[in-house]
């Protein structure tokens, strides 16, 4: 299923950004609910909200939701920042508490 027809099925998230901190509380991201990033806002608030956070299964889930996106994202780094980050996560196993404001 391509990331568009699955966007569809998520659930209509509430908010204006999610702000992303690791395990020390820093800060390491602001996702904002906006033009160009409402789909990964809408992925992200799916993903913290079943998996309590952006764990490394969470990763791997928001990885097959973006889809032909994730398979762009490993071929060109830096091109798709959300995935990127998703890509990461599950290779280290940390998690990321998420905020939605």
């Amino acid at each position: 299923m391509s990331f568009a027809d699955t966007l569809k099925t998520l659930p209509e998230a509430r908010g204006t950004r999610l702000r992303l901190a690791d395990a020390t509380g820093a800060e390491v991201a602001v996702i904002e609910n906006g033009p160009g990033t409402a789909g990964s806002f809408r992925v992200y608030a799916y993903l913290a909200d079943k998996h309590d956070g952006i764990t490394p299964a969470a990763a791997a889930e928001g990885l097959a939701i973006f889809a032909e996106h994730s398979d762009d994202a490993r071929k060109h780094a830096g091109k798709h920042p959300n995935i990127d980050r998703l890509l990461a996560l599950q290779a280290s196993g940390a998690t990321l508490t998420v905020r939605v404001e």
